[in-house]
C-alpha cells in the first residue's frame, strides 16, 4: 500500500491522517504552522478562548467517531439558565411569545430546501415572527440575514441545536486544544509521521488528502470552482473580572449577534475572580468590521453591566468564509465541493460535501476522504503488482 499524504494538520487533517493510519496505511501529514489544530486551537496563557463558538453535539458523527476511540476529552454540560433575548430595542429573560406556538407546530417537520426559510417560516406564522427565527440561527450561521438560507437547512439546525428538550451542545474542558492533543496522540501512536512548519505548495505523489481551508485549497488544486458560502462575522473575546447577575447566553433576536459567557461552566477558562466571554456579530453587505463591532458592543452595553471598567482580556478578530458551509436555497450539502477530486486526490473540510454541524462537516468529511484514500491506495499498490 503507498503511503497517503495529509496536507494540514487541523481537526480534519488529523482525522483523516488517523483514519488511513487505522486503515493500515503509512501517513505522513505537513502543516505549515509550529502547532497542529488550525482554528480549532485555543489560546494559551490564563484565557483559553477557542476562535469564536465551538461545541461537540451528541448524536452527531464527531460524538460517535470520538466514543468510540476512546478520544473524547473532559466534556461539560450547558447552564440553561442565565439565557437572555435581546429584541425590541432590550434585553429580557423570556423570547417573544410569537415565536412558541409556530416553534411548536413545525417541530418535527421537514422544511423544503427550494424555499428561503424567512419565506417558509412567515408562511407558518408572520413576518415578523420570521425576522425572529432568522436571526435566532445567528450563532451557528455567523451570517447577517439566516432568513435568506435553505429553510431545510436553517430549520433542521434550529430544531437539533436550539429547540430539542435534551440540548446536544457539550463543551470541551480547557477549550478545544484538548481536543487537538487528543487527535495528535492518536495520530502519533498510530505511527503518523508529523511535519510541522512545513507548507505544501504543490501536490505531493498520490494518494493526497487536502485538508486546508477552502480557499487554500482553491489555489494548491489550480481549480476556481471550489467556492461556496460562508458565514462573515466579528468576534470579540473579553476576560472580564466577575459581577453577579452576568448572562450566560445573549442572543440577539434583531441582528444574529450571540453573547456567550463560557467560564461558567468551565471556569478553567479564566484566571480565579475573572470571566472569559465571547461574542460574535456578523458583518453586513458593505458594512466594515469597525461598525459591526461597534453593534456588537452596543449588546454588551445592554447586557453585561459596565464591562467596559471590567475589562482585564480583549481579542478581536473578523472569520470570513472561516465558520462553516451555509446552504442557499436549492441547494444541500451535496451540491457543495466534492471531496473526491479525481487521480487519486481528496478534499475534506468544513465547506465540503459532507453532512453534520459546523464543525461536523469536517468530521465527516475526513473519514470519507480517509476511507477514499486508502481505496484508492490499495487499487494503485494492486495496479503495480499486476
Amino acid at each position: 500500500m503507498n503511503e497517503i499524504t495529509v496536507t494540514g494538520g487541523g481537526v480534519a487533517g488529523l482525522t483523516a491522517a488517523i483514519t488511513c493510519a487505522e486503515g493500515g496505511a503509512g501517513v505522513r501529514l505537513f502543516e505549515a504552522h509550529e502547532t497542529l489544530g488550525g482554528r480549532a486551537r485555543s489560546t494559551d496563557g490564563s484565557y483559553k478562548a477557542n476562535l469564536g463558538p465551538h461545541a461537540i453535539y451528541r448524536g452527531g458523527v464527531l460524538w460517535d467517531w470520538l466514543s468510540a476511540r476512546g478520544l473524547m476529552p473532559p466534556l461539560v454540560r450547558p447552564l440553561l439558565t442565565g439565557v437572555r433575548f435581546h429584541y425590541e430595542g432590550a434585553i429580557h429573560r423570556t423570547p417573544p411569545l410569537s415565536l412558541i406556538p409556530p416553534g411548536l407546530r413545525l417541530r418535527g417537520r421537514m422544511a423544503p430546501v427550494d424555499q428561503a426559510f424567512r419565506s417558509w417560516a412567515a408562511d407558518h406564522s408572520d413576518e415578523r415572527t420570521a425576522d425572529l427565527l432568522s436571526s435566532l440561527a445567528g450563532v451557528y450561521t455567523f451570517y447577517h440575514d439566516p432568513g435568506e438560507l435553505s429553510a431545510a437547512f436553517v430549520w433542521e439546525r434550529t430544531q437539533r441545536l436550539l429547540l430539542s428538550a435534551r440540548p446536544p451542545a457539550r463543551f470541551v474542558v480547557g477549550g478545544w486544544t484538548m481536543l487537538v492533543a487528543a487527535l495528535e496522540h492518536r495520530a502519533r501512536a498510530l505511527g503518523v509521521d508529523i511535519v510541522t512548519s512545513e507548507r505544501v505548495d504543490s501536490l505531493p505523489g498520490r494518494p493526497v488528502i487536502v485538508a486546508v481551508e477552502l480557499p487554500d485549497a482553491r489555489r494548491l488544486l489550480s481549480d476556481d470552482t471550489l467556492q461556496w458560502l460562508s458565514g462573515n462575522t466579528v468576534c470579540l473575546d473579553l476576560g472580564l473580572g466577575e459581577r453577579p447577575g452576568d448572562p450566560w447566553i445573549v442572543s440577539d433576536l434583531e441582528t444574529s449577534g450571540w453573547i456567550e459567557r463560557y467560564s461558567s461552566q468551565d471556569s478553567s477558562l479564566a484566571p480565579d475572580g475573572e470571566q472569559l466571554v465571547q461574542a460574535q456579530m456578523p458583518i453586513r453587505p458593505g458594512e466594515s468590521a469597525d461598525d459591526a463591532a461597534n453593534r456588537l458592543e452596543g449588546l454588551l452595553d445592554a447586557s453585561f453591566e459596565d464591562w467596559r471598567a471590567r475589562v482585564t482580556w480583549r481579542r478581536r478578530q473578523v472569520m470570513d468564509g472561516r465558520s462553516g458551509a451555509l446552504d442557499l436555497p436549492g441547494t444541500t450539502w451535496r451540491d457543495r465541493p466534492r471531496i473526491d477530486r479525481g487521480e487519486g486526490t481528496f478534499l475534506c473540510g468544513d465547506q465540503v460535501a459532507a453532512p453534520g454541524c459546523l464543525s461536523e462537516v469536517s468530521f465527516a468529511s475526513a473519514i470519507d476522504a480517509g476511507k477514499l484514500a486508502l481505496q484508492y491506495s490499495r487499487r494503485d499498490a494492486l495496479r503495480q503488482v499486476a
